[in-house]
């Protein structure tokens, strides 16, 4: 029986047998029994690389570390407020420290971005996943929107449904007002053209836009 390490675009964890293209962690969410007891432990929520070093933990949840999550692609991880890790994915989160900088001059380093990045993400009255307005036409490849209860990712000129096995369908992205669930600052992340060592984007994707 799959374990519950599923990551959705909101943050949630779910129990499913796909395991997706990104590694990532928020803490230690677990007790003894590997139960899970929290959404998340600290503000340092990142992702990684499935492989790095040949380094490889077996079983999954020991007690006392850090609860491992998977999400479908970097999109995912990014909607759900990750951001790259500093060790699997040097390269990257120096690139990325570089485009924050340009956004946000007055805040800097791992910490300052996690604390912005904590308050995108984080509702403070429900401490649940946080949803911001956005305008539909003005919105990068990548980012994430709710529309019609559901979670879609924005690719051109198309919202593709997310599931968490890969995309399933496409509709015509909408130029009105939308819900946005992807962080805002990760959000001027994708739309200054973000390239990583993760795929943006599952090869769903391109499947469901090849059947349009």
């Amino acid at each position: 029986m799959p374990l519950q390490n599923r990551g959705t675009p909101f943050g949630e964890l779910v129990a499913a047998p796909a395991r997706g293209l990104a590694y990532a962690n928020r803490g230690c969410l677990h007790d003894e029994t590997g139960r899970l007891r929290r959404r998340y432990d600290g503000r340092r929520w990142i992702a990684c690389r499935l492989e790095f070093r040949g380094w490889r933990r077996s079983p999954l949840r020991q007690p006392g570390r850090f609860t491992e999550i998977f999400f479908l692609d970097e999109a995912t991880a990014f909607a759900a407020g990750h951001r790259p890790c500093a060790l699997c994915r040097r390269e990257d989160y120096v690139r990325f420290g570089q485009v924050w900088s340009e956004m946000h001059r007055e805040g800097r380093g791992a910490d300052a971005i996690d604390r912005r990045l904590h308050a995108e993400r984080v509702d403070p009255v429900t401490r649940l996943h946080r949803l911001h307005p956005a305008r539909g036409d003005d919105l990068p490849d990548g980012a994430f929107v709710l529309h019609d209860g559901e979670p879609h990712v924005v690719l051109g000129e198309w919202l593709l449904r997310w599931t968490v096995a890969g995309y399933a369908d496409a509709l015509a992205r909408p130029n009105t007002a939308t819900v946005l669930i992807t962080p805002p600052s990760l959000l001027g992340i994708l739309r200054a053209g973000w390239r990583s060592a993760l795929p943006l984007l599952h090869p769903s994707a391109t499947e469901v836009l090849s059947r349009v």
